[in-house]
């Protein structure tokens, strides 16, 4: 199977960003890796997608980020953690609910006469 990437994410990177985040906070590297993880390998996406993505979702209140106090002790600068906020979690259910709406419609269509 081909990986899956660019357009065909799009549509629903909002929903896997949020989703990835319910497990706990993360920093962006972090945040690809769990959804490529979660992907099985067949999911491959680029920090362009991703950061956008995560400042469209703060702007609207979705997730909160704030700057690591310090690198804990690995090298390089300070990483900016994002959180799921209460309206994100509620935001998930509903694209949860649009993603099992999703399937149900379209799956029959793509799937072929039963």
């Amino acid at each position: 199977m081909p990986d899956i990437t660019g357009d065909r994410l799009r549509g629903h990177l909002d929903t896997m960003v949020l989703s990835v985040l319910e497990r706990g906070p993360a920093h962006g590297l972090a945040i690809i890796q769990r959804i490529e993880s979660a992907g099985s390998g067949l999911l491959h996406m680029k920090e362009g997608s991703l950061y956008p993505a995560l400042y469209r979702l703060e702007g609207q209140g979705l997730v909160s980020a704030e700057w690591e106090r310090d690198s804990g002790g690995r090298p390089g600068p300070r990483r900016k953690l994002y959180k799921l906020t209460r309206k994100g979690k509620a935001q998930l259910g509903r694209g949860r609910a649009e993603w099992e709406t999703f399937v149900a419609t379209i799956g029959p269509i793509v799937g072929g006469a039963t």
